[in-house]
């Protein structure tokens, strides 16, 4: 990684590790899609949004591709070996990587801005309140 980065993260075996500048961040959001269940094992996914250019990738990132809720593609990329996930992109919106909050090394500094797939979070692991809730993706 030869550009000077802010954040850091990566998997739980070590093997992959990424960086990126914390200024070139766009957005974070929790998605409740079930999708996003099922890939992380819990209520939502904590996404950070990037410019796909801000985003350096150490380590071999294994990826499976879904349709998913609203039609879009998307892939999702993990360790081979120990399979954590680690980001995400949208087929449909190619400039954009998505983080998966969870795997950076420091994440205090995360901030949420909005939840998506309200209609199918679990009252188990509702939407924050006082953040603005999308029943979908923000255009739904």
């Amino acid at each position: 990684m030869n550009e000077i980065v802010d954040e850091t993260g990566g998997c739980l075996c070590g093997r992959v590790r990424y960086a990126f500048p914390q200024a070139s961040v766009i957005s974070a959001h929790h998605c409740h899609c079930k999708d996003c269940q099922k890939s992380t094992g819990s209520g939502k996914a904590t996404i950070i949004f990037l410019p796909v250019e801000a985003l350096q990738i150490e380590g071999e990132v294994k990826t499976f591709t879904v349709v998913g809720s609203d039609g879009s593609h998307v892939t999702r990329g993990f360790c081979g070996d120990c399979g954590s996930p680690l980001l995400s992109y949208v087929a449909e919106m190619p400039e954009i990587k998505f983080i998966k909050a969870g795997s950076l090394d420091d994440s205090s500094w995360v901030s949420i801005t909005s939840s998506y797939w309200k209609k199918s979070a679990e009252s188990w692991s509702p939407v924050t309140e006082g953040l603005p809730a999308f029943a979908g993706n923000p255009e739904n």
